[in-house]
């Protein structure tokens, strides 16, 4: 492979939207989202799902189709001095004979302070930057409500196994293609769903995982299931709470306590617990379990939750371990209804289709009265 300092899945990154694997809910075609984009009439938005699935790669799509300036910042590492200086430089971009637009992509908005969320209202309010923000975390938790309702949400599903086997092959007719492989270097495609299987939904984790077995192969390693584990490690079973396994676990967790089985439900609670995730993350997410797929064949299960919410406030870890291991058996072993689900799901869907058929004929009343 022709070598180059610049890693496999930022060399690789998707050109256009149709090169973007796993969203089709969000950009596939009549998607709003995909007619803002070909209309350059993009609002500010926050992406909000796990590491690797396309949240960045869409923002940079996006700049390129639109031909707005692309600006990029850590939220990690980012304060108000370098947003003020963001801001300036779209403000006379703005102010230009050429009118330029500045999409502003800002990595881990979940991170920002108030303070530094705040700066940004009035300029993603009078247009100065477009605002595309990226989170892996529930943003009506964590990103304020104020700049929540001057941006739209877009939700990015977890990519499947298939998705990222789909990605992979991509990536190795991309590399046949610039000239960087060779027919012979191509890796077998039991091996590509070898790395899709073990990449938990992360595109760039299985790239990176690809890039190092196409280095092994050009050291003169015969690639195989054992040199691909050898490479990963102990990394499919590492816990990142700001990474994928947060989602494939609580996954996990949801699962094992619907499929009934308390001993799974304590072992990925406490996965959890022991890879620093917040309690109170926990806890949310049982209590949704409870009213969502228990419901009313058990009331006292949201109760318990509700009970085992205020512990986890009050105790805090480690002493709240053993109530959430307590509910998540509970839970795990309490009879299941999800009717009260399904009915706010049918619901909600029937709302939309009577307030479109209101608005019909409001608009066919009005045009009668014209008459």
């Amino acid at each position: 492979m022709t070598k180059t300092n610049t890693p496999l899945a930022h060399f690789l990154k998707p050109n256009s939207l149709d090169e973007i694997i796993g969203q089709e809910k969000i950009i596939g075609p009549e998607t709003f989202l995909r007619r803002a984009i070909e209309n350059d009439n993009i609002p500010s938005m926050i992406f909000y799902g796990p590491p690797g699935v396309g949240k960045t790669s869409l923002a940079v799509v996006i700049s390129k189709m639109t031909g707005a300036k692309f600006k990029k910042v850590n939220a990690v590492s980012a304060g108000i001095a370098d947003l003020r200086e963001v801001v300036s430089e779209a403000r006379r971009d703005r102010q230009s004979l050429f009118q330029n637009k500045t999409i502003l992509f800002i990595d881990e908005i979940h991170r920002f302070n108030k303070k530094q969320q705040d700066f940004l209202l009035p300029h993603v309010e009078d247009g100065t930057v477009i605002l595309v923000g990226a989170t892996t975390e529930n943003p009506s938790f964590e990103v304020n409500s104020a700049l929540l309702s001057r941006t739209q949400v877009f939700v990015f599903q977890q990519l499947t196994k298939e998705d990222i086997f789909k990605i992979l092959k991509q990536a190795q007719e991309r590399l046949l293609k610039l000239g960087r492989i060779g027919e012979d270097e191509k890796l077998a495609e039991k091996i590509l769903i070898f790395i899709a299987f073990y990449s938990h939904g992360d595109a760039r984790f299985a790239l990176n995982i690809y890039e190092m077995a196409l280095g092994e192969q050009e050291a003169g390693k015969k690639i195989n299931q054992a040199v691909i584990k050898d490479i990963i490690q102990n990394k499919a079973l590492m816990y990142d709470k700001n990474g994928s396994q947060h989602y494939n676990i609580i996954s996990a967790l949801h699962k094992f306590m619907r499929d009934s089985d308390p001993h799974g439900a304590a072992y990925w609670t406490m996965r959890m617990i022991e890879g620093g995730e917040d309690p109170k993350y926990i806890v949310r997410r049982m209590m949704r379990f409870a009213s969502e797929d228990i419901g009313n064949a058990n009331p006292e299960a949201l109760i318990l939750a509700s009970a085992v919410q205020n512990t986890v406030n009050f105790l805090g870890l480690p002493e709240c371990d053993t109530a959430l291991v307590q509910l998540a058996t509970y839970l795990a072993l309490s009879e299941k209804d999800n009717s009260a689900y399904v009915a706010v799901c049918n619901i909600r869907e029937d709302i939309i289709n009577s307030q479109a058929n209101y608005i019909t004929i409001l608009h066919q009343t009005f045009h009668q009265n014209l008459r």
